[in-house]
């Protein structure tokens, strides 16, 4: 298939699997009468956590919520600090102000677009409660020397795990490597319940009382021992994160296979850099963000008239106007956020929809050169 033969529907960035077991577990849900805190929330939960080697799992409505629960059930609150990555959707941080704290962000490394341990370094003080990891587009960040910087200030470790079903370092899953994990299960992730995240941590006590915070603070029926929200998942979001999470394994080996494809179709294409995977990391590709080199919103822009969707993933957190009063400079961020683009990698692209892909963002980033030359000889 060629650029010009397309006339089909658009490349989207989101597109997830189900099929029958999930509209069946979704009806046999529904035909109980329990749609809230039963046995398929216990069940997703016991499922998720022996995947993760971890004790515990708690599902909630979503990962923001899920998220700001870790840090109110360790007492996270006003004049608190946690250092969080920039480079990352926005409730990475906007879940620590939700408690009262104040996020510190820190910069990444250009290679994985995760946290930078020696910026994070920098940025600990007497103030610094937690340090929140995020596992960028699915590849686990630098996990050896966060969790021994964490022990070595006396703060908790903490990943953000949206992007990171099924990763592991050095062969063992992340999720389990700090206090607690949090996991996504929106739309766009791997694997989804529509709406809805879980915690993952091997802290009893911390496991009990995030199930606190997500039901009211309700130890029996109409008796509130504690301040709580209604932050439950349902029944049916968890039947189908049961259906799920029995297709990670086989989604991952697909994309992964694609990832190389990609590099074997582009990568002697000069003015990108694909993703480049850490030594002892498993990526799982949620996303596929590339760095073009040069004039990287006509490149995009490029794919998207083409029907191919390409965003940037993410525009800095600390660029957004709800942070412009901490008057953040991240250069290392910043640059990057210049450069990234990412494109469709969901696990149902089709070989020719990968071409297809692919196919644009050479003609892109050909058709941007020349346009520099143009420029340049009317300079010149």
């Amino acid at each position: 298939m060629s650029l010009n033969d397309r006339n089909e529907r658009p490349i989207g960035l989101a597109r997830y699997e189900w099929g029958e077991e999930e509209i069946a577990a979704i009806r046999e849900v529904l035909a109980s009468g329990t749609l809230t805190g039963g046995p398929q929330t216990a069940r997703f939960e016991s499922a998720f956590a022996q995947r993760h080697h971890v004790e515990h799992a708690v599902a909630l409505a979503n990962g923001t919520v899920a998220l700001t629960a870790i840090y109110l059930a360790l007492g996270i609150g006003p004049g608190d600090e946690v250092i969080v990555p920039s480079m990352t959707f926005v409730s990475s941080a906007t879940s620590i102000v939700h408690c009262g704290a104040t996020p510190i962000f820190a910069e990444v490394d250009p290679v994985t677009f995760n946290l930078d341990p020696v910026d994070v370094g920098r940025r600990i003080s007497k103030r610094t409660k937690a340090i929140l990891l995020v596992h960028y587009g699915g590849q686990p960040a630098d996990l050896e020397a966060l969790v021994a910087m964490a022990a070595d200030a006396g703060v908790w470790l903490l990943e953000d795990a949206a992007e990171a079903h099924g990763a592991s370092f050095n062969g063992r899953p992340v999720g389990g490597f700090g206090k607690a994990a949090m996991f996504s299960f929106t739309p766009t992730k791997n694997i989804t319940t529509g709406e809805g995240g879980i915690v993952t941590t091997d802290d009893a006590v911390l496991a009990d009382r995030i199930r606190l915070l997500r039901n009211h603070g309700q130890v029996a029926p109409y008796q509130h021992a504690s301040l709580g929200f209604n932050w439950r998942m349902t029944e049916m979001q968890a039947a189908m994160g049961v259906v799920q999470l029995g297709r990670l394994d086989a989604i991952l080996a697909r994309k992964r296979r694609n990832a190389e494809w990609m590099r074997s179709r582009l990568g002697d294409q000069h003015g990108i850099t694909l993703p480049r995977v850490a030594p002892g990391r498993d990526h799982t590709y949620m996303l596929y963000t590339v760095l073009v080199h040069q004039n990287r919103d006509a490149v995009m822009g490029h794919l998207q008239r083409l029907g191919i969707e390409a965003r940037l993933y993410f525009p800095p957190a600390h660029l957004q106007p709800i942070f412009h009063e901490l008057k953040v400079s991240l250069p290392v961020t910043e640059m990057l956020a210049t450069q990234m683009m990412s494109v469709p990698f969901h696990s149902l692209l089709t070989a020719e929809e990968l071409e297809v892909i692919s196919q644009a963002i050479s003609s892109g980033i050909k058709s941007s050169a020349h346009q520099n030359l143009a420029h340049d000889s009317v300079q010149a």
